[in-house]
């Protein structure tokens, strides 16, 4: 070691230190917060009373790899409707827990469809509207006693674009008074916590316990939320759910999340996640998950998918067919996971690399269990194989693509499968 140098510090996130909350429905148990995973969450965006269609895209979001689905819950034919959401996912074998979104209303819906309460796993209650004035108390209180009477968590969340008005309100007169006044943006901050913290004390003084309370303070900026959340959590030890709310569409929304939530997770801040997208036109819903499920195997703290690792491409790789290839074996793998999930334990883990020269292939096929360097422009006709650090075989000719892929099978079946030897 050179003289005066130290050792360089492994990057690894800082240990969360929030309660834990448990989310079940079933056999499902899904934990929140302290030693847990963090957890990624969606919305369906169908129309909750449509029992069929809202069933199917909260499937569809569950085989994605959303562990929590949140629905609409906003009429009385909504919160009728749950019950046989539920039902209908029971009899397609999908237990995922299902988070009941309460606006304006919920203390209402939750109190006149027992049956909605009780399916639920979980209720998002917003403080900004649950009420005002002297209903504001009595109608949050509503809700918390819905939430006790069947044992459900709740996640109070506040959002920015619906804070409550007199906190706010009374916040800035107190600002007025200071020597030194706070800018807005301050003064936004401080009504956005205080309003979260505040709910879930209130919430535990009716009999609640903190232990099942998740909080979220929701902003559409990055600095933002980091802000937000950085102060959030130094003054409170609740389970907190992370989202930049109205991220935006393609690029933007999942550059935008990326850069927030990675931040605060790296800084151990935040048990749940979601990824708010706005759909492209013809794209899944479970787009958001697959985002939020990247930005945690990115951060290495989950693993949900086997990695497929290609380079981007230079004047060395004028072919296509690594492109073609890395995208094939990508899509592949997670059209399988929802079945190699429980068929091959372990295999989330596999490392795939997909290669179009010779400078970094050989290389980053060595680092992965399986890869294959693809040959670039001017060089020999052949694609080295290497599994497991060493070169194994050349493939050559028309069907490289298609020998690649048996090849990568194989591997997971004799690795992963029923028998193997480790």
């Amino acid at each position: 070691m050179v003289s005066g140098s130290h050792p360089i510090e492994v990057a690894a996130p800082r240990a969360r230190r929030s309660r834990q909350a448990r989310v079940a429905w079933g056999q499902n148990l899904v934990t929140v917060g302290g030693d847990a995973p963090v957890r990624v969450q969606s919305m369906t965006n169908t129309d909750t009373v449509d029992v069929i269609g809202t069933a199917i895209q909260v499937k569809e979001l569950a085989l994605a790899g959303s562990e929590l689905v949140r629905l609409t819950v906003n009429t009385p034919e909504a919160a009728a409707a749950v019950p046989h959401v539920r039902e209908q996912l029971d009899r397609m074998g999908v237990d995922v827990p299902l988070v009941g979104d309460f606006h304006y209303n919920g203390h209402r819906l939750l109190t006149e469809h027992p049956a909605c309460a009780e399916a639920l796993s979980k209720y998002r209650i917003n403080p900004g509207n649950v009420g005002k004035g002297d209903k504001r108390d009595k109608q949050f209180g509503q809700m918390i006693e819905a939430a006790m009477r069947w044992n459900k968590p709740v996640r109070i969340g506040v959002n920015w674009g619906s804070l409550d008005q007199e906190l706010l309100a009374q916040l800035m007169d107190e600002n007025s008074r200071r020597a030194v006044p706070w800018d807005a943006k301050q003064v936004m901050y401080e009504a956005l916590i205080s309003s979260a913290i505040d709910s879930a004390r209130l919430a535990e003084s009716m009999g609640m316990d903190g232990d099942q309370i998740i909080l979220s303070c929701k902003v559409s900026g990055v600095q933002d939320l980091i802000s937000v959340y950085r102060e959030l959590a130094r003054r409170c030890d609740y389970a907190l759910h992370l989202g930049l709310t109205e991220a935006g569409m393609a690029t933007k929304g999942t550059v935008a999340s990326a850069a927030a939530l990675s931040i605060l997770l790296q800084e151990g801040i935040g048990d749940t996640i979601r990824v708010s997208l706005t759909p492209q036109p013809g794209e899944a819903r479970s787009q958001e998950v697959v985002i939020a499920s990247e930005i945690l195997q990115a951060l290495g703290l989950r693993v949900f998918v086997p990695s497929v690792t290609a380079c981007p491409g230079c004047g060395r790789t004028t072919s296509t067919t690594f492109q073609e290839l890395a995208k094939q074996i990508d899509d592949f793998l997670r059209l399988q996971m929802p079945v190699w999930r429980s068929r091959y334990p372990g295999v989330e883990a596999l490392k795939v690399a997909v290669m179009g020269c010779i400078v970094n292939g050989p290389g980053e096929s060595k680092h992965a269990d399986i890869g294959i360097s693809l040959p670039g422009t001017g060089e020999a006709p052949a694609a080295p194989v290497f599994i497991d650090g060493e070169k194994r075989l050349t493939l050559r000719g028309e069907g490289i693509a298609r020998e690649f892929q048996a090849i990568v099978e194989n591997y997971i079946e004799q690795r992963f499968g029923p028998g193997r030897a480790h």
